[in-house]
C-alpha cells in the first residue's frame, strides 16, 4: 500500500520536500559555485584550511566554517555579504577585507533585506569594518571575537560591529580590540548591546540618534571613553563597567529620558600585584590565540583611569541610580544647561574632585529622603538612620575660582583661603550655586559587579 500510495504522488507530478543537506567545501573549491547550487535548508561546511573569498550569501543558508577554516578576502570589498534573511554565517575565521571606508568595506557584511541574519562565533580580525549590519532589521551579532586594524590612525580604521538604521539589532557577548569604536550605532532604535567586552578603542560603545535600545552588562578596559552616548533618548543603561578608560567613563550629550543604574566606573593605581597578573594573562591568552591583555608602556604605580568618570553636557531627565564612580580626576562633570537630572543612591570614592559643576544654580541632589554616598564627607548620624546629619556640598567658592584660575592652586594653603572655607561653612549663604545633597548616605551601596564573561 506504501508503495502504491509513493507511486500515485509521483505520477500526480509531485514531489516530497527536499531535506537539508550539508555540503563540504574544500579549500581548492570554488566557494561561491558550491554556495549558489545549496537550497534553502542546507548548511554549507567550510573544512579546515584557507578559502578564497569573497562569498555573498543569497539564500536562508548556514555558512559554517569548521576548526580552522579560514576564508580571505581579496583586500578589496567586502569578505562575506548576507542578503537573505535568516542567514547564517557562523565558525570562519575571516580576513582581508578592503579599506574603503565610504564603501564600507567589512569583514562580515549584513544588507538591509536580511530579516534576522546572524553572525556567530566567527573571528574576525584585520578587517576595515568588523561586521557592519547595514539597515538588517532584527539581525543578530553574537559570541564573536572582533579584532581590527593596529597599524595607522585610529580615526581612520572601522568599527568592530556598525549598526545603521537596523530596528532591533542584537550585537551581545563579543570581544572587540583595536579599530575605532567597538559598537557604532547611528539612526536605529530598539537595539540590545549586551554582553560584551572592549579594550584599545577609541568608544567602547558609541550612540548617535538611537532611540529605546539597551546598553547593559558590558565591560570596558583601557579605551579612549567607555560609552558615548550622543542624541540618543529613551535608553535603558545598565550593569556597565569601565576600568581605567582614559579620558571619560560615560559621557552624555544631548541624551534625555534615560535609566542609568548599576554602572561602575573605575580608575585604579597599578599596583605590582596587578602587574604581574596582567602578565600572566597575557601568557594564558597568548597560548590560545587570543591578543595579549596589558599595555607595555604602563609599570607599577602607574595611574590608570579617567579624567571624568562622568560627563554631562545638555542631558535631561534622566535617573542616576546606584551607580559606582571611583578613582576619577572628577567623578561628574555636569554642564550645558542639563535639567531636570535625579542623583540618588550613587557612590563617589576617591575623586580628586568628586563634582564640577559649572553653573549658578542650586541642584538638589537627594529624593524621597535619600541622596548619594561621598567618600569624603565628615559627617555625623547621631540618630543611626544612616543618613548624615548636615548636607554635603562638593564644590565651594574656592573650587569656581580653581576652575578659572588654576593657577591659584599655590594658595590652597594660605591661611586666606582657609578664612575663605570656615566663613561658607559658617555662613551657607556665602555659598555659591551648585550641587547640594541634604541627605547624604553613611555607607556606600554594594559596589556592581561585571556581569560574568571575563575580560575581553
Amino acid at each position: 500500500m506504501v508503495r502504491l500510495g509513493l507511486a500515485a504522488i509521483f505520477a500526480a507530478g509531485l514531489t516530497l520536500p527536499a531535506r537539508p543537506e550539508r555540503i563540504a567545501v574544500s579549500p581548492n573549491d570554488a566557494a561561491q559555485d558550491i554556495i549558489d547550487l545549496a537550497a534553502d535548508g542546507d548548511t554549507v561546511v567550510f573544512k579546515p584550511g584557507e578559502h578564497r573569498g569573497p562569498i555573498r550569501v543569497t539564500r536562508r543558508l548556514t555558512v559554517e566554517g569548521e576548526n580552522g577554516a579560514v576564508l580571505v578576502g581579496p583586500g578589496k570589498g567586502s569578505v562575506v555579504t548576507i542578503s537573505a534573511p535568516g542567514a547564517i554565517v557562523r565558525g570562519l575565521t575571516v580576513r582581508g577585507s578592503g579599506r574603503d571606508l565610504e564603501k564600507m568595506d567589512s569583514g562580515i557584511f549584513i544588507e538591509k533585506k536580511a530579516l534576522g541574519a546572524v553572525a556567530e562565533n566567527n573571528r574576525v580580525e584585520g578587517n576595515l569594518y568588523g561586521i557592519y549590519i547595514h539597515g538588517a532589521p532584527e539581525a543578530i551579532v553574537r559570541h564573536n571575537v572582533i579584532i581590527g586594524i593596529q597599524a595607522g590612525r585610529m580615526n581612520e580604521a572601522g568599527n568592530g560591529v556598525s549598526v545603521w538604521d537596523a530596528p532591533g539589532a542584537k550585537v551581545l557577548n563579543n570581544s572587540f580590540r583595536y579599530g575605532r569604536d567597538g559598537i557604532f550605532s547611528i539612526a536605529s532604535r530598539k537595539n540590545v548591546f549586551s554582553g560584551n567586552r572592549f579594550r584599545d578603542l577609541r568608544f567602547a560603545v558609541h550612540y548617535m540618534y538611537t532611540n529605546d535600545g539597551e546598553v547593559t552588562d558590558n565591560v570596558s578596559i583601557g579605551n579612549t571613553v567607555g560609552y558615548a552616548i550622543m542624541y540618543s533618548h529613551r535608553l535603558t543603561i545598565r550593569g556597565n563597567t569601565s576600568e581605567s578608560d582614559r579620558d571619560r567613563g560615560f559621557l552624555f550629550n544631548f541624551a534625555n529620558g534615560s535609566q542609568i543604574s548599576g554602572n561602575a566606573v573605575v580608575g585604579r593605581i597599578l599596583s605590582a600585584e596587578r602587574w604581574a597578573r596582567a602578565g600572566q594573562h597575557d601568557a594564558e591568552a597568548r597560548e590560545h590565540g587570543l591578543p595579549a591583555e596589558h599595555e607595555p608602556t604602563l609599570a607599577a604605580g602607574d595611574r590608570v583611569g579617567p579624567e571624568k568618570c562622568v560627563f554631562i553636557y545638555n542631558t535631561n531627565k534622566n535617573r542616576f541610580r546606584e551607580n559606582w564612580f571611583e578613582g576619577c580626576e572628577i567623578g561628574i562633570h555636569f554642564t550645558g544647561g542639563s535639567e531636570g537630572n535625579e542623583m540618588v543612591g550613587n557612590a563617589f570614592i576617591r575623586n580628586q574632585n568628586q563634582v564640577k559643576y559649572v553653573g549658578t544654580r542650586f541642584l538638589e541632589w537627594s529624593k524621597d529622603g535619600r541622596g548619594n554616598y561621598w567618600s569624603d564627607n565628615p559627617a555625623f548620624d547621631l540618630d543611626g538612620d544612616g543618613i548624615g546629619d548636615g548636607a554635603y556640598r562638593p564644590n565651594d567658592l574656592v573650587d569656581r575660582v580653581l576652575w578659572t584660575a588654576p593657577q591659584a592652586k599655590v594658595l590652597m594653603n594660605s591661611p586666606a583661603v582657609q578664612v575663605i572655607r570656615w566663613a561658607q561653612a559658617q555662613f551657607p549663604a556665602l555659598l555659591p550655586g551648585g550641587v547640594v545633597d541634604s541627605r547624604p548616605l553613611m555607607a556606600p551601596p554594594r559596589r556592581p559587579q561585571p556581569a560574568a564573561g571575563g575580560r575581553p
